[in-house]
């Protein structure tokens, strides 16, 4: 009886014990459930404070912090964890950036080959073109292909606008031949740099916070950005970087990437926020660069910079088959096609 006794309690025992348990793990699941606040570093290459990027970015800030109840917390780094793409691309990879931009022909460095689509040479014919393509179906597309063939390491959270780029340099240009010979600062290699050297100039490589200098010092003899960019570090002021001509060679994509597997330890609620947040930005960024764009072309004339147009259509047409042989070669003939179907 003594026997039968003493197994019953230890039976109630143990099943006290497991029930307390089931308790506790109850407690610590809803205790899971509650906001943990996070902070997220976010970063661009450009130094300038009034740079189109830093503009995006302190409105990314603004949305996240407002929404999360501080639940969120962004700080914000304009060229102080590294004024080069691979530099930013690999914090973001460690986990020491979770915030970066980044162009096509950085992207397709990873791998991912088919992103360079969106940096062929005249491949767009205007803002409305370049924004029905990246809000729309080849955007999505876009959007997986990043994903998916980065292992989730990028996800695209915002396509952001780096203005229209032109050709700046030593001397003016008034025709395609006017090229021939010169060394200019742009991709060395890729469909960029191939299109540059049909031109006839000759590609090269010079760090962004390098280019005053290599422009001031003749080591380069020109370059190519949008007015907001390359006004704003004052290369129109040196001696290689004072003409000006508008050859309007690409309406410039830039990618707002996170880390796809940090993303998703996030909370849902954080999530959303997140894209909300990028959602803001995309739009500040953009309508930073359209105002500046005009803005620092103005401002460049007044500083004794001579700006000219040219005829285009001989750069247009020397691209076109090339956006051809390129696409095909990406295996991206179908995006290609819907592109141009946007015009």
């Amino acid at each position: 009886m003594k026997k039968i006794f003493s197994l019953s309690f230890v039976l109630l025992l143990a099943l006290s014990v497991v029930l307390a348990g089931c308790g506790k793990e109850e407690t610590g699941t809803s205790g899971e459930g509650e906001e943990k606040k996070i902070k997220i570093i976010a970063a661009h290459n450009q130094t300038s404070p009034d740079n189109p990027y830093q503009v995006g970015l302190l409105e990314f800030k603004k949305v996240a912090e407002e929404k999360s109840n501080g639940s969120i917390e962004v700080e914000v780094h304009a060229g102080t964890i590294g004024t080069e793409e691979s530099e930013l691309v690999e914090k973001l990879k460690l986990g020491a950036a979770d915030v970066v931009l980044v162009s096509p022909g950085f992207m397709t460095q990873t791998g991912i080959k088919e992103i360079d689509l969106l940096a062929l040479p005249y491949l767009f014919d205007s803002y409305e073109h370049w924004e029905k393509v990246v809000d729309g179906e080849v955007g999505e597309e876009m959007a997986k292909l990043v994903k998916d063939k980065s292992n989730n390491d990028f996800k695209i959270v915002g396509y952001w606008s780096a203005g229209v780029r032109h050709y700046y340099g030593k001397k003016p240009i008034e025709k395609m031949e006017d090229l021939k010979g010169m060394t200019i600062r742009t991709q060395t290699s890729g469909v960029v740099a191939d299109y540059w050297k049909q031109v006839g100039t000759i590609p090269t490589s010079i760090a962004w916070g390098e280019l005053y200098q290599a422009l001031q010092q003749n080591v380069v003899d020109s370059s190519e950005n949008s007015y907001p960019y390359f006004i704003q570090q004052n290369h129109h002021k040196t001696k290689n970087g004072q003409y000006i001509t508008e050859t309007g060679h690409d309406y410039t994509t830039r990618f707002l990437l996170v880390n796809g597997k940090k993303f998703d330890q996030y909370s849902k609620a954080q999530q959303e926020i997140i894209l909300e947040a990028a959602k803001a930005s995309v739009e500040a960024e953009r309508a930073s660069v359209l105002a500046q764009e005009d803005e620092y072309k103005q401002a460049a004339i007044a500083d004794g910079a001579i700006v000219n147009e040219i005829d285009r259509t001989p750069f247009i047409k020397l691209a076109e088959p090339m956006q051809v042989k390129a696409a095909e070669a990406m295996g991206a003939t179908q995006l290609f096609e819907k592109i141009r179907d946007l015009k």
